[in-house]
């Protein structure tokens, strides 16, 4: 909660969701968590600031940002999803890419990026919708019957939070509906083309709608009704920003050529275009940046994505147990201050941009017996930082002028190692905000500018300018410089690690 005057941070809670992983490469997520998990939030939310003393009758409106591509089938009669979440980085769906790519002349993956900005690929929802109506019978069964509603996570809790099955709100905004495939970014509608391509009814998909504007007023919750929810009652749900989009707009780069990245369990880079699509010619997407009211001009953003940035953290608590917390692997990489060496590749969900490899697979390389854990914690952030090296060379190339500082967001950008070792590694500064949830704040921002709404001005000299901690680049450029060329060997070396034709020892296909 945050407020509109002075974008203060007034009161928050979060909760982390259980990811499960049925089969090696699937990742989902149980729709009815994500929303019971956001109902705590808000009661917790409320509590902490009848604690404080803030009257939470105070609340104006809500905004929600979400993971994009992240797709859900529900019920619109019984209101209950019809299978778990596929969240954006599961990988069950590379045989329906190539399925799909035989259909394409020349099996070009990029054949329809000038209308959706998007490769081909395993990321977007069109494939992980799919291979839900190839697999599910329940889906199927659905959707002949009218009774199917697909959607990225912000429709699911937008149609939850607005009544559900009692007349909830079926839409999406177009950030999230640009990273769907079906999108097309130009029209800003459905590409009844796209649709018959995917072979996906256009009757489940949801009413595309800006990014700021009412969409429909918060019901009295369903699952857990209490007093201090009750008096959300009422309030309207008016801003819907996809998560890297919400964070752009909260770390206020509203002027053409400015860049954020924010650092999740992914690694995402935006520099905003303007209103004006850019089509990267090296391995970038295009996507809508924000469409801030139904009458505003939509803009654009070109992006980097990195599957693998906090998850790598992740990865070495829960997979390899070298740590119990994700805080010491900081600790871990600042007693040793080098990799001495040793470059680690967390291709886990093959390679994203500047790559679109889905081939490649995880790989530590240059071990020696002096290797130790320390090492491979230093390893896994500076393969964080490499990765968005990457992806800034390729914004610089594509956008012509190279950026000065890169201003960054997310969880991880509480890791000082990590900030520092991006200067090092970008040769240029690092600027974090003191308030790192950016992705709060601009779906914040976004609900309170709505129109009906009208708390929150977005003019830029009424945003206040925020306090920030800086970063500046410690070493020789030339060091950084053969560091980054050995990275990219290592990366040479993850690629065409995996094959399609492999035999099926009880792996999906």
């Amino acid at each position: 909660v945050f407020n509109a005057k002075t974008a203060e941070l007034l009161s928050h809670h979060q909760v982390e969701i259980q990811q499960k992983f049925p089969k090696e490469g699937w990742v989902e997520q149980d729709p009815k968590e994500i929303l019971k998990s956001v109902h705590e939030c808000v009661e917790r939310t409320c509590e902490k600031l009848q604690q404080l003393n803030i009257d939470i009758t105070n609340i104006k409106a809500i905004g929600v940002s979400n993971q994009r591509e992240t797709t859900v089938v529900w019920d619109k009669t019984t209101g209950e999803p019809l299978y778990n979440a596929i969240v954006w980085l599961d990988l069950r769906t590379q045989s329906t890419v190539e399925r799909l790519l035989k259909r394409i002349p020349g099996k070009n993956k990029a054949f329809f990026k000038f209308r959706t900005g998007l490769p081909l690929s395993t990321y977007f929802s069109a494939v992980k919708l799919r291979w839900l109506l190839d697999n599910v019978e329940e889906i199927r069964q659905a959707v002949d019957d009218g009774r199917a509603m697909f959607g990225t996570i912000d429709s699911w809790l937008i149609w939850c939070l607005t009544g559900g099955k009692n007349g909830g709100v079926h839409c999406t905004d177009v950030t999230n509906a640009s990273r769907t495939m079906l999108f097309n970014i130009h029209s800003l509608e459905w590409d009844p083309e796209l649709c018959q391509f995917f072979d996906i009814p256009m009757e489940i998909l949801p009413k595309v709608r800006s990014s700021s504007e009412i969409y429909g007023l918060m019901v009295s919750f369903l699952v857990c009704v209490c007093e201090k929810s009750g008096a959300l009652t009422g309030v309207p749900i008016s801003g819907c920003l996809g998560d890297q989009s919400a964070a752009l707009v909260g770390q206020m780069c509203f002027q053409d050529g400015q860049a954020k990245n924010t650092y999740g369990t992914g690694c995402f880079l935006l520099c905003n275009t303007g209103q004006k699509s850019v089509f990267s010619e090296h391995g970038l997407l295009t996507t809508i940046a924000y469409k801030l009211g139904r009458d505003k001009p939509v803009c654009y953003a070109l992006e980097g994505s990195v599957a693998i940035a906090g998850a790598v953290v992740r990865w070495l608590r829960d997979n390899l147990g070298i740590v119990k917390t994700s805080q010491e692997v900081e600790k871990l990489a600042a007693e040793v201050g080098t990799s001495y060496g040793c470059y680690f590749v967390p291709a886990f969900s093959g390679l994203y941009a500047p790559y679109w490899e889905p081939s490649a697979r995880g790989i530590i390389c240059g071990l020696t017996q002096f290797t130790n854990k320390k090492h491979i914690a230093f390893a896994a952030l500076e393969a964080v930082c490499f990765q968005t090296r990457e992806i800034l060379d390729a914004i610089n190339k594509d956008c012509g002028i190279p950026l000065n500082q890169l201003q960054v967001d997310g969880g991880m950008t509480n890791n000082k190692v990590l900030m520092q070792l991006q200067s090092d590694i970008l040769c240029i500064p690092v600027v974090k905000p003191s308030m790192p949830e950016t992705t709060a704040l601009g779906a914040a921002m976004a609900a309170g500018a709505a129109e009906g709404v009208g708390i929150w001005s977005l003019n830029p000299g009424d945003l206040t300018a925020v306090t920030c901690e800086r970063f500046e680049p410690q070493i020789n450029p030339e060091e950084s410089e053969f560091r980054y060329a050995r990275w990219k060997k290592a990366v040479m070396k993850s690629m065409g690690w995996e094959t399609s034709e492999a035999p099926s020892n009880g792996k999906p296909e």
